[in-house]
């Protein structure tokens, strides 16, 4: 069996950004509670506009951190795993009759396709990586 798997290049994984997080809640707090023990109960609204904003954007980036697709050669079995935003999509196709198609110039994905059947892969990769995994997948279809 032969696996290729791409995925999101990501600089902090969840349990990293969960840590992260939370030191800057409590950093935001505790520095809102001092400028609050001496008078100044504006910081309160300002404090929660910023968690609130920080929050949505790690809660965004957490949803798309754990994206992947995979693809997958068994014999005459080709299974396509795609998992985005936490929706996971399985296709099988036949290697027979299973064919990829080329990028054009500035595309960026590619495709495998057939009779009905079509899935597009490929979002993680550079240009350079994506010809070279559409060589290496090319000689085991047929």
């Amino acid at each position: 069996m032969k696996t290729w798997k791409m995925r999101r290049n990501c600089s902090l994984t969840p349990s990293q950004l969960l840590k992260f997080y939370l030191g800057l809640v409590c950093l935001s707090v505790t520095v809102a509670t001092g400028f609050l023990l001496v008078g100044v109960k504006m910081i309160l609204i300002f404090t929660a506009i910023e968690l609130t904003a920080v929050t949505i954007g790690f809660l965004v980036y957490c949803r798309h951190a754990l994206d992947f697709e995979q693809i997958e050669i068994s014999g005459t079995r080709l299974v396509v795993k795609k998992f985005i935003a936490y929706k996971e999509t399985v296709i099988e196709f036949n290697t027979r009759w299973a064919r990829l198609s080329q990028p054009q110039e500035r595309e960026k994905t590619f495709s495998i396709a057939q009779t009905g059947q079509s899935v597009e892969l490929g979002q993680f990769l550079r240009p350079e990586q994506l010809r070279s995994l559409i060589a290496e997948i090319r000689p085991y279809l047929g």
